[in-house]
């Protein structure tokens, strides 16, 4: 009777609240930059994870629901994209179309560009960062560093304009396109030549108030052998801008 009692003064548990989507449906589908019958593609956020992770923090993911469309499913990733940083995301809308993406992905069939701001300047107007990358872990998680042990990483660049910061120091504008699709690989490549990315906490210099200056901005699919590739490209992220502008990008243009 004693524990039947205690059983019973003890509060019941509650199953916790499912929480809401860190966007609206309005928000998430005011991102779409592309949509088919197989695909769509995203203007992700910069800041948000694309799944969930052990943390359990906001992701994507969690407002795909609001991306069906009329099919009995959300649709899924293709691919992946740091959490710091924003622009051009695919998702598949059905396992036939994932399916085919995953051989383009695999294949290496499809040409990323991304947009970076860094500090300083890479040693040449054009060529290829090559350096090996090793993920290795460390007391706070895990890291990527330069390593003859390392897979093999190739990103090559482009300067598309230089500038300076407020306080007088150089930065570039980078075209960067990776050839592979190793874990931080444009991040690690730019900090080993000397030109961290802009508010990259990891491999640069964290900056108060100021998201990492990377951008997915372009991608080209071909998932039809008799139709064009598809080809598409997000504005800048705003936090992104003044940088850019800096540097002698012109939004009108």
């Amino acid at each position: 009777k004693r524990a039947l009692a205690r059983s019973m003064a003890r509060p019941l548990s509650k199953t916790p609240a499912k929480r809401s989507p860190p966007l609206t449906a309005e928000e998430i589908q005011a991102r779409v930059l592309y949509r088919d019958g197989l695909i769509l593609v995203l203007d992700k956020p910069a800041g948000l994870a694309v799944h969930a992770g052990p943390s359990r923090a906001p992701n994507l993911e969690e407002c795909f629901d609001a991306l069906r469309y009329g099919l009995p499913r959300p649709p899924a990733l293709a691919h992946r994209l740091d959490a710091d940083t924003a622009g051009v995301l695919v998702l598949g809308r059905h396992p036939k179309a994932l399916a085919r993406l995953g051989r383009v992905f695999q294949a290496r069939e499809t040409e990323k560009t991304y947009w970076a701001v860094v500090q300083g300047a890479p040693p040449a107007d054009e060529g290829v960062f090559d350096q090996k990358l090793l993920k290795v872990n460390t007391r706070g998680g895990w890291s990527v560093k330069v390593s003859d042990k390392g897979q093999t990483a190739i990103t090559r660049y482009r300067v598309l304009g230089r500038g300076q910061t407020g306080s007088g120091e150089g930065m570039t504008w980078l075209e960067l396109k990776p050839e592979t699709g190793r874990t931080h690989q444009l991040r690690v490549h730019c900090a080993a030549a000397g030109c961290p990315i802009v508010a990259d906490r990891f491999y640069g210099k964290a900056i108060p108030d100021t998201m990492l200056h990377l951008q997915s901005h372009a991608i080209v699919l071909p998932l039809s052998k008799s139709k064009p590739p598809i080809r598409v490209e997000a504005t800048p992220p705003r936090h992104m801008l003044a940088a850019l502008q800096a540097c002698g990008f012109n939004p009108a243009t």
